[in-house]
């Protein structure tokens, strides 16, 4: 792999190849998974109820490989089945409050752990 070191604004950056980039990327999981958006029908509207999973969704996903979780030890953290965590990653369900709320304390509390 060639790696490129530059300055810029004070700021250093590495530049590789985009062949490069993607292979870590895929490698890191960035993207990979992600639930797909749903295509706005013809007058330009979104169906909001799988949008609304679908966004979800990817925040959730950020959110817990940002924390260095895992489905399951997140799963565990929130007192989810990790079965019902992996339909809501995927986009299939549509979580009640109760459930969003479990997911966003455990979430709070792994990204304030020294690990």
């Amino acid at each position: 792999m060639t790696v490129k070191i530059v300055e810029l604004a004070g700021q250093r950056w590495a530049i590789l190849p985009e062949e490069d980039y993607k292979r870590l990327a895929a490698q890191a999981g960035e993207g990979t998974d992600w639930p797909e958006v749903p295509k706005p029908d013809a007058k330009g509207n979104y169906p909001a109820v799988e949008y609304a999973r679908a966004s979800l969704a990817r925040k959730i996903i950020k959110a817990r490989r940002q924390a260095g979780l895992t489905q399951a030890e997140l799963a565990r953290r929130a007192s989810i089945r990790p079965e019902t965590l992996n339909r809501i990653e995927r986009g299939k369900t549509t979580p009640d409050t109760a459930t969003i709320v479990k997911i966003e304390r455990a979430l709070e509390t792994a990204g304030g752990e020294d690990s």
